[in-house]
């Protein structure tokens, strides 16, 4: 029994390893249910940055929905539109013509805007669409000799710079003014009716009143352009031309 002193050492030393690592070992902390709905919320707020207009839509390429054409944006001269159509709505003049023709997908929508005013009571007439480079050269040189540099600055764009060129434009107006172009159409029945409808279908009315500054254009109630219903209903909501919501100008509203 002589090694009787050596188990009754060693189970002292066994106990005291035993609290020196119950001392240096460290349990991990159970996560906290608040913890964890703290790190969910996190999660959920971190939402992405809306994007920019001009990151959403592309106001610079020539067959873009959105391309924005004005006295400091030209077209090239040799664009022509890739799907011109003409729509199927009624006309101010008879026979073909070039400028009875539209882009695809802003004839379609013209064909239901005219059907729904058309459902309502209301008379359209569309007078001018697409309009060629070459065209709108003839029509700009015509203006100059008949009206002068300053009455057609405001009403005609010089070639290159017209909306009719993309083919997503239409001048419209109503038998009640003798299917003219002209301020007073905006006080028919049928201009109030358009003003009101047509961001509904994709277009704005382009050169609105008090936007003179903005468009470089005086107001025009007939002239429509096709940009697709959720910018038109964003600008209509907003009160905004192109040039303002895309930070070409500064919003003369606000």
């Amino acid at each position: 029994m002589k090694n009787k002193p050596f188990i009754y050492l060693a189970i002292p030393a066994v106990i005291g390893s035993m609290v020196l690592l119950g001392g240096c070992y460290k349990a991990e902390r159970p996560v906290a249910a608040k913890d964890v709905e703290k790190k969910q919320a996190a999660v959920i707020q971190e939402k992405p940055k809306p994007l920019l207009p001009e990151e959403k839509w592309d106001i610079d390429t020539p067959s873009s929905l959105t391309i924005i054409v004005n006295k400091d944006r030209e077209l090239p001269a040799d664009y022509v539109p890739p799907d011109l159509v003409k729509p199927d709505v009624s006309f101010s003049s008879m026979g073909w013509s070039e400028k009875k023709l539209m882009r695809k997908e802003a004839a379609e929508a013209l064909e239901k805007l005219f059907q729904a005013a058309g459902k309502e009571g209301v008379k359209l007439v569309a007078v001018s669409g697409y309009r060629s480079y070459e065209r709108q050269q003839q029509t700009y040189q015509s203006a100059l000799k008949r009206k002068g540099q300053a009455s057609t600055s405001r009403y005609n764009a010089r070639p290159g710079q017209s909306e009719h060129q993309t083919g997503l434009a239409m001048d419209v107006s109503t038998p009640s003014v003798d299917c003219q172009l002209n301020e007073s159409f905006g006080e028919t029945e049928a201009g109030r009716w358009l003003e009101n409808h047509a961001a509904e279908f994709g277009f704005i009315i382009r050169y609105g009143k008090g936007k003179e500054e903005v468009t470089g254009y005086s107001y025009e109630p007939w002239h429509i352009r096709y940009v697709g219903k959720e910018l038109a209903t964003i600008l209509k909501q907003k009160g905004l031309a192109m040039e303002e919501y895309f930070s070409l100008v500064q919003p003369k509203n606000q």
